[in-house]
């Protein structure tokens, strides 16, 4: 039945309640019939989220049956969790503020308002590092071998559209696009594709010898040149391909030229030369690097940043290669991962290999403060693990 005025007034003063402190208007409340099947879920946006789905765009959940699911806009990642709340929030159709009661003073006193649904938590967002680490794995169970290649003629390889990528990624478009750039992935027949590294090198080889044999300077070479000169030994789209992922394209006058990037090619053959040696002499490997690089480049040790590691406590000092992106994405298994290899790192060297675990106003400082313990070993301050690596 619905409540007559004189009884809401006698509930109040039941309730010692002074009816002139409130407002006139009256909610009385029952359960639509509805109210208990309707399965409703909250979900708490920040206002730029808000922003976008009103301006139209859309929000995508992520993430395959034993993922934990994210929440994507075009351009960035949320953590999805559940927050419980102590008060039961009820879904009440058409329900009017307080403040729109204030602005609406013809209303009359008692509405009758029915619920629609109720919940007792909510999905809250936070905003998180996309889960990229599984865009390598995927292209990398079938890298390009070149046009030549036997295996790309079978049907049977992994090949990944953007739309593929995006319904197994769990990251916004544009983090993904990204990072297919950062990873110099290329599009070959509609398919995203990374390069087998023993292709890659054999076309930054012809690039590097056609520099040298005329005579360019590293800072202007041709592309239309090069596709000339080089287009009967590969696909002139590879070799423009390894002139982007190498260096960086400019216009002068009308043509097309690019500057080469001398750390990259320094640190791409630094890994031609790591990869087949567990270990390898420091100084024999430095000596051996600067001699295969190109004329005009000079190597430097901190262009392998991420890369290889230097063993200075072995004696004679060796390098080794431990590459960044084969570690593990999660904070804790990235840490004992690198403790199990190493059991203390001073900060210039673990800096590299957790720096892309930082949030975005996180340092390393902050990082190593939560998942390791320091201690001073002659003079120098280094990190050890905070549980014991089994």
């Amino acid at each position: 039945a619905m409540r007559s005025r004189v009884e809401v007034d006698a509930t109040l003063q039941t309730a010692k309640l002074n009816p002139m402190e409130l407002l006139p208007v009256v909610h009385c409340l029952s359960f639509g019939p509805q109210a208990g099947t309707g399965e409703c879920y909250l979900l708490q946006l920040e206002p730029g989220l808000c922003a976008e789905l009103e301006a139209g765009r859309s929000l995508v959940i992520r993430g395959e049956k034993d993922e934990q699911a994210v929440l994507c806009s075009e351009d960035k990642t949320y953590d999805m969790k559940i927050a419980d709340t102590s008060n039961m929030l009820l879904f009440i159709p058409g329900c009017k503020t307080p403040e729109e009661l204030k602005a609406d003073q013809a209303s009359c006193n008692i509405i009758h308002s029915q619920i629609a649904g109720f919940s007792n938590n909510y999905w809250e967002l936070r905003r998180c590092r996309p889960k990229l680490k599984k865009l390598r794995k995927l292209l990398m169970e079938d890298p390009y071998e070149g046009p030549d290649s036997q295996k790309d003629q079978t049907l049977t390889f992994s090949k990944y559209t953007i739309e593929d990528l995006l319904s197994l990624i769990q990251a916004s478009e544009q983090e993904i696009l990204h990072h297919l750039q950062f990873i110099d992935a290329c599009k070959i027949e509609g398919y995203w594709r990374i390069l087998e590294f023993d292709y890659e090198m054999k076309l930054l080889n012809h690039v590097i010898q056609l520099i040298d044999s005329e005579s360019w300077s590293l800072s202007k070479v041709p592309l239309r040149t090069c596709l000339e000169e080089l287009g009967s030994l590969e696909p002139t789209e590879m070799i423009e391909h390894i002139l982007l992922s190498y260096g960086r394209k400019y216009v002068d006058i009308g043509e097309v030229y690019f500057e080469m990037h001398e750390d990259k090619i320094c640190r791409a053959i630094a890994q031609m030369l790591l990869q087949n040696a567990v270990k390898f002499n420091l100084s024999e490997f430095q000596e051996v690097w600067q001699q295969s690089v190109p004329e005009g480049m000079t190597t430097r040790l901190d262009q392998l940043k991420g890369l290889a590691l230097v063993d200075k406590s072995s004696r004679p000092e060796t390098i080794f290669l431990l590459k960044v992106e084969d570690l593990p994405e999660e904070n804790q298994e990235r840490f004992n991962s690198l403790f199990s290899i190493r059991e203390k790192w001073t900060e210039v060297d673990i800096a590299p290999y957790i720096q892309d675990l930082c949030a975005e106003k996180q340092t390393v400082g902050a990082l190593l403060t939560k998942y390791a313990r320091s201690s001073m070993q002659n003079g120098v301050k280094v990190y050890n693990s905070r549980r014991p690596i089994s």
